[in-house]
């Protein structure tokens, strides 16, 4: 047996074409990187109105129910007394990137939990609301399939 390698080589235009068609559509993914924007926004949206996805966010605290009671916003939904953080949730594209998040400086705390208020003798749970489930990420897979079969 002989130590050089075996080398085929083939000439195919189908072959070629599609995998020059890839390599175009590789250059601009903004289309794709909008569409995944699109299923963070959704997801996030769901996560609001499920109150947790895959998991339900832990329940508040009897203190902060009664809180909300005093100010006629209980029952009502977590994280939604005045709406503002929901509301604040932006997507961002571009070229290469899809993003999602808020820019209000109390955001990280309901998705990371931890300790707050003065002198940080509260302790909030996670709830994260910027979570993607199973299915959000298949959808991700799959526009990104639609994109390069296009």
């Amino acid at each position: 047996m002989a130590d050089k390698p075996i080398e085929i080589e083939f000439d195919n235009k189908e072959v070629k074409n599609r995998l020059l068609q890839l390599s175009e559509k590789g250059k601009n993914l903004r289309p794709l990187m909008k569409n995944i924007a699109g299923v963070f926004a959704y997801s996030t949206e769901q996560n609001f109105k499920n109150e947790g996805r895959p998991d339900k966010w832990v329940d508040l605290a009897d203190r902060t129910k009664k809180q909300r009671e005093k100010i006629k916003k209980y029952p009502g939904q977590i994280l939604q007394v005045t709406g503002q953080l929901a509301t604040s949730v932006n997507t961002y594209y571009d070229d290469n990137s899809a993003m999602i998040g808020s820019n209000l400086d109390y955001a990280a705390i309901h998705q990371l939990g931890g300790k707050a208020g003065r002198n940080k003798k509260v302790y909030i749970p996670a709830r994260p609301y910027l979570t993607l489930t199973d299915g959000d990420y298949k959808e991700i897979l799959q526009e990104t399939e639609k994109y390069f079969n296009k």
